[in-house]
């Protein structure tokens, strides 16, 4: 099975052979596009595409990754961010699409606060490609395989592999894309973190929910540890006390010193140094 569908909003819903294609062709541009300078060599189907990366929330990492992705593919691409649009005038998402489109732009990149933004786009302009950059509290489905990525490329199959996932859960994007990513892979997950900031599990497949971390880590493959999402807290809602977050759910240096040594770390970044993990871990 290859990977057809028009745009990429979300994994969740893609079949492991989907997800597989995806990685599969990750795999043969690995060593070659990790290597600054080097360019694709053109073909007609990088010639035809006009990217733009609308990115409509703070972003380093997502928007730098796919600036030099988009360069050394040699794709012809633009990078917009809210504060240099007409949308501080009171134009729409959608009318911004709409002109962009009328340059013949065909694909965007799109990060944005709300939940589902990416998917109203590429329902109201047709004939465009839209790859879902992280939306709200949503998905994140490239992060999600780059994760999928790093751990095939390290076990070579998923099936029946543990990875813990500790911290903000609720508001995490990441976590979302990649419970579904690895479900499809045939792995569990276990979720961890305040109870408060743990989501209903019904809703993710494969995945349990746990709030105590070293019992959760005892029998893991990988861990991922997520920072506390201050930014998208509801008005009023709680956030932990720094110090006794970490004292149970940080990924110290003392409980990484319990971890077998395959045991592997992930974090989508960015840190909050001795919160959600220690700074030496990190280093």
């Amino acid at each position: 099975m290859s990977f057809r569908r028009p745009h990429l909003l979300g994994l969740a819903g893609l079949e492991a052979g989907e997800i597989g294609d995806l990685l599969d062709q990750a795999e043969t541009w690995w060593e070659a596009a990790g290597t600054p300078g080097w360019r694709a060599e053109p073909t007609p189907a990088i010639e035809r595409l006009s990217v733009v990366n609308l990115i409509l929330e703070p972003s380093t990492r997502t928007r730098c990754s796919f600036e030099i992705a988009e360069q050394r593919l040699g794709v012809e691409h633009l990078s917009l961010r809210d504060e240099g649009l007409s949308l501080i005038k009171g134009e729409t998402m959608l009318d911004t699409g709409r002109t962009l489109r009328a340059m013949r732009a065909n694909v965007f990149v799109i990060r944005h606060p709300e939940v589902g933004a990416p998917a109203r786009l590429a329902e109201e302009l047709p004939g465009v490609h839209v790859i879902n950059a992280g939306d709200g509290t949503g998905e994140h489905p490239t992060q999600g395989l780059l994760d999928l990525l790093v751990l095939r490329r390290r076990w070579g199959n998923l099936e029946g592999r543990r990875i813990v996932i500790v911290g903000d859960v609720l508001h995490s994007r990441v976590a979302r894309s990649a419970v579904h990513g690895l479900h499809a892979f045939g792995a569990t997950t276990v979720l961890c973190g305040p109870r408060h900031l743990l989501p209903e599990v019904g809703g993710w497949p494969g995945a349990t929910a746990a709030d105590d971390l070293d019992t959760a880590l005892e029998t893991t493959d990988a861990v991922m540890t997520l920072r506390i999402q201050r930014e998208r807290f509801a008005a009023g809602e709680a956030l932990p006390d720094r110090a006794a977050y970490r004292q149970r759910f940080g990924l110290t240096r003392e409980r990484v010193a319990r971890l077998s040594a395959e045991t592997l770390i992930l974090h989508p970044g960015r840190f909050n140094r001795e919160v959600e993990i220690d700074g030496e871990v990190i280093d």
